[in-house]
């Protein structure tokens, strides 16, 4: 059995249950919140309960105050099962205002379940759970990401040569069950993922009419990773009118199998794209839906890049959620003329990140970096994340930097 492996989101965790009632964990399912929960330092003394648990689920349904009412530090798993039992959590924290009292976790969005007419508002904080990292894979939540060091200091370690990412690593993906090798057929259990999201998780959610028409808007919508979303265009090739698109789109948003990743907009240059990307949460999952095997694949498979984008913006999101809550996640694109696949702002400032799946890179590779701190002054700086050995400076305010060191 693979030993527990700390999880970044764990510091402001135990951070907020020192000072907030209610704090709540969600995230797509199998991303290891339960895990968490239970192994976790600091979290044993706790009583535990699970959703999962139909007993437990009924009590919790036919008496949510009662259930609610010891003053005993509770942890509630699959919180999201029982609605009922966020507006008597909230009662119950009005009657008692006390730090860390219930501790949440759920594969859905709160905030969107049937059935919640309460809010927690001013009594509770959520994290959200991303799959695993390769700053957690590796076990070094200990340090601080090396992005956000450099976004304070723009200075590169001394580090010797880094090992670039294995495309594997990237059609793999974080899910712990698939990324710590603990299931030897990764298709297989993947395969189950779908159907168990299909047939059970996104009924918990939502009744859903048509579930082929459903499964078929997923892979449309996964094969889109990294790009532009645009719901005329998926409502077109997925035969579905918009209006119905836009709420199976928000369903899968809700169940964090994809998420929207907004435009850097603060720059004011003219012809500046304003729709979101549209990214899957994981792109292991994403390359199961897709069918680009980790075993055999063409080497000029065009979905290989939008891959390792979706990589990349995974682990960043999970640094940026887990540790650096200040921070935001953009893309910059100014129509027909310059991208840049990341723009991480913080304050007043920001630093710009193009991903490079390859070894080595053109000068037409710093077009979009170059164009990006030209209109914008209050750019830190521009890096090209690249799959390299070594980090080099490349100019005033830009720099080559493995992906490796970037995203550990």
């Amino acid at each position: 059995m693979t030993d527990y492996l700390e999880r970044d989101i764990a510091l402001k965790v135990l951070e907020a249950l020192k000072d907030i009632p209610v704090v709540a964990i969600t995230g797509m399912r199998q991303t290891g919140k339960t895990t968490f929960l239970q192994k976790q330092p600091g979290l044993h003394q706790r009583r535990y309960v699970t959703f999962d648990d139909f007993s437990q689920l009924e009590a919790a349904k036919l008496d949510p105050d009662r259930f609610v009412s010891s003053y005993e530090p509770l942890t509630i798993d699959e919180a999201h099962k029982c609605p009922e039992i966020l507006t008597a959590i909230k009662k119950a924290v009005d009657k008692k205002r006390i730090p860390g009292q219930f501790l949440l976790s759920g594969s859905a969005n709160f905030a969107v379940l049937k059935g919640i007419s309460e809010s927690l508002a001013g009594r509770s904080v959520y994290f959200t759970m991303h799959p695993f990292s390769r700053r957690e894979i590796a076990q070094q939540t200990g340090k601080m990401p090396f992005i956000q060091e450099f976004f304070k200091t723009q200075e590169i370690p001394k580090i010797k040569s880094l090992q670039p990412i294995k495309l594997e690593e990237v059609l793999i993906g974080g899910m712990p069950s698939v990324a710590l090798r603990q299931v030897t057929n990764r298709s297989l259990w993947f395969k189950g993922y779908e159907q168990t999201y299909l047939e059970r998780d996104i009924r918990e959610i939502s009744q859903i009419g048509n579930i082929i028409a459903f499964r078929n808007l997923l892979h449309l919508a996964i094969l889109r990773t990294g790009q532009l979303l645009n719901p005329s265009g998926l409502a077109r090739d997925s035969k579905m009118n918009v209006a119905t698109t836009s709420r199976y789109l928000s369903l899968l948003e809700a169940s964090f199998i994809i998420y929207r990743l907004p435009p850097y907009l603060r720059n004011r240059a003219s012809r500046l794209i304003k729709s979101p990307k549209i990214y899957v949460s994981d792109s292991g999952l994403g390359s199961y839906l897709t069918g680009v095997e980790p075993t055999a694949f063409p080497s000029d498979e065009p979905l290989i890049g939008a891959l390792f984008e979706t990589y990349a913006a995974q682990n960043l999101l999970g640094i940026i959620d887990a540790r650096w809550p200040e921070a935001r996640l953009h893309f910059w694109n100014v129509q027909g003329r310059h991208e840049v696949d990341f723009v991480i702002e913080a304050g007043h400032s920001c630093i710009a990140l193009e991903i490079k799946s390859g070894a080595r890179w053109e000068a037409r590779n710093l077009s979009g970096l170059k164009a990006f701190l030209s209109a914008t002054p209050h750019c830190k700086a521009a890096l090209l994340g690249y799959n390299g050995p070594d980090a080099v400076r490349l100019g005033d305010k830009m720099w080559a930097i493995p992906l490796s060191l970037i995203l550990s």
